[in-house]
């Protein structure tokens, strides 16, 4: 029963805290850790009897392995980075994707039912992939100097307001940028979780009260959550990978 004695048990922080379910060499393992290399041995191992002993004449597994390799080549990789800079980012942005897919999917998979990308450790970890390729790919490109001109957006031509432009950018690129990229994953999933926990919770509590035709309703917006969750899933998968694209993009780009 809740503090205020009204006996809903509602969702909060503690929905997002899990005891370790075992212990491997001193490493303590909870679900959302399981969950997560779950996700790695299930797109690695997808992609390997996929692809392991691929046919002229594909059949269905490879088929779709070919379906869902190409949507993020020629979908995001391709439209950013054009195909001749693109191709060889290609297998780390397919592996982003369905790795974060995954992650975000086991949120409606039943005895899982948590998102791994709404614990913020996870997503912060990929968004310092992207963050470290894109830095050593700016200075790479451009060497040292260059490549500050290309994070700070330097600019001759904006005169006096040149010095500001320039701190500003510099904030915005190495400070912000890599933050957003991880907290916008973060946040979409950590809230989508919350709210269908929210109503799967209400039309539980409901149903054993004598509120039943509002369980009714509650249960209607549980499954219209979930199948919104299930877009809003592959959409933050997409964007979390078109933006690693973009930046990779702008690291790449010729500074004038």
């Amino acid at each position: 029963m809740s503090d205020d004695g009204c006996g809903f048990p509602a969702p909060g922080l503690h929905s997002f805290l899990f005891q370790p379910l075992f212990t491997v060499g001193g490493y303590e393992f909870n679900k959302v850790m399981v969950l997560a290399l779950l996700a790695s041995v299930i797109v690695v191992g997808f992609f390997w009897t996929a692809f392991g002993k691929a046919k002229v004449v594909p059949g269905k597994l490879q088929m779709v392995g070919e379906a869902g390799y190409d949507f993020v080549r020629r979908g995001i990789v391709y439209e950013t980075l054009g195909k001749r800079e693109g191709e060889k980012y290609v297998p780390l942005m397919v592996s982003l994707f369905f790795f974060i897919w995954i992650m975000n999917i086991w949120s409606v998979i039943p005895l899982a039912q948590f998102p791994v990308s709404s614990i913020i450790a996870y997503p912060m970890v990929l968004a310092a992939v992207v963050y470290i390729l894109w830095m050593s790919l700016t200075f790479k490109k451009h060497g040292f100097i260059g490549g500050f001109k290309n994070i700070t957006g330097y600019d001759k031509s904006l005169g006096p307001v040149l010095p500001l432009v320039m701190v500003i950018e510099f904030f915005s690129n190495v400070v912000v940028r890599p933050f957003t990229h991880a907290v916008r994953l973060f946040a979409n999933m950590f809230a989508g979780h919350l709210m269908l926990v929210m109503f799967t919770v209400a039309s539980w509590y409901l149903l054993n009260s004598y509120m039943i035709p509002a369980a009714g309703v509650s249960f209607v917006m549980t499954m219209a959550m979930i199948a919104f969750e299930l877009f809003v899933q592959a959409v933050q998968a997409y964007v979390f990978v078109l933006l690693a694209c973009s930046y990779i993009q702008g690291a790449l780009a010729e500074h004038h």
